[in-house]
C-alpha cells in the first residue's frame, strides 16, 4: 500500500486539488479543467479523488467504480448505446475499460474513484 496510511483519514470534499486544462481535442464545449489526487494504492488498485469543472469533454474510460461527492453531470455513453446517466451527490457508477464517454458537467463534479 502507498499513500494514505492505515488509520489515517482525509476529507475528500475539501482536499485542495491542482486543476489543469484538458487537451483541446477532448473539449467539446466550454473550458473544463480536471484535477486528480491519488490517495492510496491497495494491491494494484488505485483509490483517489477526481474533479472536473463545468464544460463538456470526451474520455476513454478506465475500469473503475466511483462515488460522486459533489456536483452534477450527464455522462453520455458514445460507444456502447447505453442511455445517458445523470449523476450527482451519492451516485455510484461502474465504468468499463475502453468505454467512450462524453461528460457534460453543470456543477463542478468531485468523485472518489477506485480503479
Amino acid at each position: 500500500m502507498t499513500g494514505l496510511a492505515a488509520g489515517a483519514g482525509v476529507d475528500a470534499t475539501t482536499l485542495v486539488l491542482s486543476h489543469e486544462p484538458l487537451p483541446a481535442d477532448e473539449v467539446v464545449d466550454g473550458a473544463p479543467m480536471t484535477a486528480a489526487h491519488t490517495l492510496s494504492t491497495l494491491g494494484g488498485v488505485e483509490v483517489g479523488i477526481w474533479e472536473m469543472t463545468p464544460g463538456t469533454a470526451t474520455d476513454t474510460e478506465a475500469d473503475e467504480v466511483f462515488v460522486v461527492l459533489s456536483g452534477r453531470a450527464t455522462i453520455a455513453f458514445t460507444s456502447s448505446g447505453l442511455p445517458d446517466l445523470e449523476v450527482g451527490p451519492g451516485s455510484v457508477v461502474r465504468l468499463a475499460e475502453g468505454m467512450r464517454t462524453t461528460w457534460t458537467v453543470t456543477e463542478t463534479l468531485r468523485k472518489v474513484y477506485i480503479a
